[in-house]
């Protein structure tokens, strides 16, 4: 299998939505480094019929989209085998292998700590006489006695303990690749053998220096492995939430014989049964049957909401009363919850432009190291051959290498988890720094700093009202937008009215909605809107001047007026104050009325707010703030945000808002709980500091230790020791994202473990 990675060339474009196109999800096991990483996506990536596969580092999975009639499952996973790690699909992980690990990498750190202990009893001696006489405390034979049950005893630790790095490096020199193990390897081997050496021609052994070395780098992985699992866990919330079963009805509607089936199996079209307390397994339509599902996880709503026959239901939610039987309509990663999963575990993989850097040169500064190793070791065997060999293992042991792009992947992870478990979803890993380089967040007022949920306060109609209203129903419940459902909404209420029948139904962002009923063209939104239609001025009651207003109207009259009212959100206040006190600027941009915006800027303190804006009009007032250096948050939910959301630098969807805003954002604040977003602001803060502080640490660390190394004042024990303090520092070091206070509202119980 190896041969014919090497031997092919790059797949052809796939597109996702060819019938032959699969997506699936990988868990890789035996990862280490960013070498790894880069070795296996480059051989993948050659197999014919891969179109695209990229590893997330922090969670230790893979997505891959393939061509089905080119490749199957079963070769992918071989060609990951092939080149040594292990691969198996995701959720298919067997707990009983994972404790077998877990248990020998155990028994691996428990050798080696009780070799270690042992061979510092034997060598302790030799090192308070380094010259044994024949007439001294330490004689030649009891010298030699000592060096060989040290040597005994290292002979487990090197060949079972530090077998795991052996294997890694023969992988990686066999694929022509130089990873983190190389150098480790080359340590442990060196330093073993030269010892063997001396301790039978004579000289000083570093028996002590091997085992430490080893015992300290299984410890510093393990270690790594429990932070990683840590730090994703709170990642998993929303793989944890995915449907695992279905219940299908394959005779529907002649039987109601059901079959019990892996929902990730489940294909569209499928007519499946969901009983109270079930999980929605697929997104799809209801075509039997009255509920009530909870979708907070993917709306925000915190109320069940009503679903009958022809309405559409999301996978991941909860089905709480009633029984439904459903049409699968997306299935498995193409459902939204699929697609959030994905970009969450996409963002969790990417890494600021500050370490793009040095992951993109790990390989080529290990051989650097290893090559100053040789001249090392060359320019003192001139100088002083004894010491030659053992100062060219140190510059390779001391090295490290790994934690320039160690604990990125980890502070990452942990940034994004800790934040999905408080309601906000990261989909862009660049939205991490962005935040914490952010001076300016910008707010949209309906349904963002507002609660969205405008109540309509009076209506005025000019006609026969059992006419005008289904019609202003009709164009009202087309749209998403929080001023027609409010209004969409009120109408229901009224229990009198049936919507109307429309067609050629148009939206037009930061207006309204335009239809034709019998050859007639109707508008129903915004004065500006209407008044296009009417080639005139809507006439508005003068004590409506100035509120929110919505209008509908043919080309003759205005039929009906709606006036609305929304309320501030309860913890705007205190969301804004603490964005203030982290440093940011605070502005308002809407479309609506300058009343209703002028006092919610009063009620939230915010200096800066524009009223009356298109989303033309906002978009050039953040690209003209962007160009006098501002870094610019943009929040909003209806579809009027879609642009300016597109050329902010990072982009805040509302949970509750309109598609197209989520679709552009780089973060969903499905909670739609604005302290979340202050907690998000202050968590990528503290994870950007962390991890410029890990990088400055292991820069600062080298170019310190390297030089030390050369000139010959470490020992080789010294370097195994730093070496691995090193790597433990920078993953340590990450840790401290959890010591960030968190709001008192979380998406999940399980939010403290």
């Amino acid at each position: 299998m190896s041969d014919s990675i090497s031997a092919t060339g790059p797949a052809a474009p796939l597109s996702e939505t060819s019938p032959a196109s699969i997506t699936e999800k990988l868990a890789i096991s035996g990862m280490h480094c960013a070498a790894c990483v880069q070795l296996i996506e480059f051989r993948l990536q050659q197999l014919p019929g891969i179109a695209s596969f990229r590893i997330q580092p922090a969670t230790h999975t893979a997505s891959v989209r393939y061509d089905g009639q080119r490749l199957d499952l079963r070769d992918i996973l071989n060609a990951i085998v092939s080149l040594g790690y292990g691969a198996y699909p995701a959720g298919q992980e067997a707990d009983e292998q994972v404790r077998k690990q877990n248990r020998m990498a155990l028994l691996r750190i428990f050798i080696a700590g009780f070799a270690m202990m042992q061979v510092m009893m034997f060598a302790w001696p030799s090192y308070l006489v380094p010259n044994p006489t024949a007439d001294g405390e330490l004689t030649p034979d009891q010298d030699l006695l000592l060096k060989l049950a040290s040597l005994a005893i290292s002979v487990p630790v090197v060949f079972f303990c530090a077998m795991p790095f052996f294997k890694s490096a023969w992988r990686d020199l066999k694929h022509k690749h130089i990873g983190m193990d190389v150098p480790v390897s080359l340590g442990i081997l060196l330093t073993f053998f030269a010892s063997v050496w001396t301790t039978f021609r004579g000289g000083a052994v570093y028996y002590d220096s091997a085992i430490m070395f080893v015992f300290l780098l299984l410890g510093a992985r393990w270690i790594e492995q429990r932070v990683q699992h840590k730090a994703t866990r709170a990642l998993r919330i929303l793989t944890q939430l995915q449907p695992v079963q279905a219940r299908k009805l394959p005779d529907y509607p002649a039987s109601s014989r059901e079959e019990l089936q892996d929902a990730r199996a489940l294909n569209a079209g499928d007519v499946l049964l969901v009983l109270p307390g079930d999980q929605i397994p697929a997104d799809g339509i209801i075509l039997d049957g009255d509920s009530a599902c909870d979708e907070a996880l993917m709306t925000g709503e915190s109320h069940p909401v009503a679903k009958q026959s022809g309405d559409q239901v999301t996978a991941g939610s909860i089905n709480i009363q009633g029984r439904l039987v459903m049409r699968a309509e997306q299935t498995g990663h193409a459902t939204r919850l699929g697609h959030l999963i994905s970009m969450m575990e996409n963002a969790a993989s990417e890494k600021p432009g500050i370490v793009l850097l040095a992951d993109r040169h790990a390989s080529r500064f290990l051989m650097i190291i290893m090559l100053v190793a040789l001249i090392s070791g060359l320019v003192w065997w001139q100088i002083q051959p004894e010491r030659a060999l053992w100062i060219a293992i140190s510059v390779i042991v001391v090295t490290c290498p790994c934690a320039l792009s160690l604990a990125t992947p980890g502070v990452m992870a942990a940034a994004i988890g800790l934040m999905a478990r408080n309601g906000l979803l990261v989909k862009s890993g660049k939205a991490l720094q962005g935040l914490a380089q952010a001076t300016h967040i910008v707010f949209d007022k309906t349904g963002t700093l507002t609660n969205g949920k405008l109540q309509v306060q009076a209506v005025t109609i000019d006609g026969d009202a059992s006419t005008i209203l289904p019609l202003a129903l009709g164009m009202a419940a087309s749209s998403h937008h929080p001023v027609a459902r409010s209004v969409a909404d009120y109408l229901i209420a009224q229990q009198n009215h049936q919507a109307a029948s429309v067609q050629q139904i148009h939206e037009i962002a930061g207006g309204g909605i335009e239809a034709a009923i019998d050859g007639q063209v109707y508008r129903f939104g915004q004065a500006s809107f209407v008044a296009e239609l009417l080639g005139r001025d809507p006439v508005i009651p003068e004590e409506w001047q100035g509120k929110t207003v919505s209008l509908l109207a043919n080309a003759e009259r205005v039929l009906a007026a709606f006036l609305l009212q929304d309320q501030l959100r309860d913890d705007a206040v205190e969301a804004l104050q603490q964005l203030r006190a982290a440093g940011k600027q605070i502005c308002l941009l809407s479309g609506d009325q300058p009343e209703p915006v002028a006092r919610i800027a009063a009620q939230t303190g915010i200096m800066e707010a524009h009223a009356q804006m298109s989303p033309e009009a906002k978009f050039a007032w953040v690209q003209n703030l962007q160009r006098q250096g501002a870094k610019v948050v943009m929040v909003g939910d209806g579809m009027n945000d879609g642009p300016v959301l597109a050329i902010a630098d990072v982009a805040v969807a509302m949970g509750q808002g309109a598609a197209i805003s989520q679709t552009r954002s780089d973060l969903l604040l499905v909670s739609n709980r604005l302290p979340d977003l202050s907690y998000g602001v202050r968590a990528a803060g503290v994870s950007f500091r962390l991890i410029r502080e890990n990088l400055g640490w292991a820069i600062l660390y080298n170019l310190v230790a390297i030089p030390a190394a050369v000139i010959g004042w470490l020992e080789p024990w010294h370097a195994a020791l730093g070496m691995s303090l090193s790597s433990l520092i920078v993953v340590l070091n990450a840790l401290r994202l959890y010591l960030l206070s968190q709001p008192e509202y979380q998406l999940t119980d399980d939010a403290t473990e």
